[in-house]
């Protein structure tokens, strides 16, 4: 193990593709600036879209610390661990760029990339981040517990729902511009014109 691969290839390929989720790591540039680590997921939500190209749907959440960072300085790594069978981990450093979705790209993005969005509502939509890999490489995993995949949880699903009940049609837009426009070190994220799908 430990092998730095020329390309993500097919068999890397069906490997993602088989994981149940990822992560993805950023930091600030400032020396006292707040590492992060998300997990992500569902992994249809995850696509390679080239051998040196992936993408994945980010949706509303709680915080925006990887757009913040994205935005400030455009370094990601992103991790897949095997939880089952043979043991792995393949990460996947690069350079991100958010493609909200108020840009003209957006929707272009989203239908080459085919997703499976968790849920139909397109409110929750917050961006397309788009990582062009700089570096493809394995570690051995064995420090990666084995685990039982149980299936997806409902909660953002019916969270969007009761914002959009609750609020209407700003409800998640609402919530954006509270929860979503700066990282907690203060860095921009969202913009508060910039909305969700």
């Amino acid at each position: 193990m430990g092998k730095v691969f020329e390309s993500i290839d097919e068999h890397q390929r069906e490997w993602i593709a088989r994981r149940e989720l990822f992560f993805v790591g950023t930091a600030p540039l400032a020396a006292d600036g707040r590492v992060n680590v998300s997990p992500k997921g569902p992994m249809g939500t995850f696509r390679v879209l080239g051998d040196h190209t992936v993408a994945y749907l980010d949706m509303v959440g709680s915080g925006a610390e990887t757009v913040a960072h994205l935005r400030e300085n455009g370094r990601i790594v992103v991790m897949f661990c095997a939880f089952e069978g043979p043991p792995r981990i393949l990460r996947l450093h690069g350079r991100g760029e958010v493609v909200t979705a108020d840009d003209p790209r957006f929707a272009e993005l989203y239908a080459r990339a085919d997703f499976d969005a968790p849920h139909d509502i397109e409110a929750a939509r917050r961006a397309v981040i788009v990582v062009e890999v700089e570096r493809i490489a394995d570690a051995c995993g064995y420090g990666v517990p084995l685990m039982s995949y149980e299936g997806e949880r409902e909660h953002a699903e019916k969270w969007a729902e009761k914002k959009l009940r609750t609020g209407g049609e700003s409800g998640i837009a609402d919530y954006m511009a509270e929860k979503n426009t700066a990282s907690i070190d203060g860095l921009p994220a969202f913009d508060a014109g910039e909305r969700a799908g």
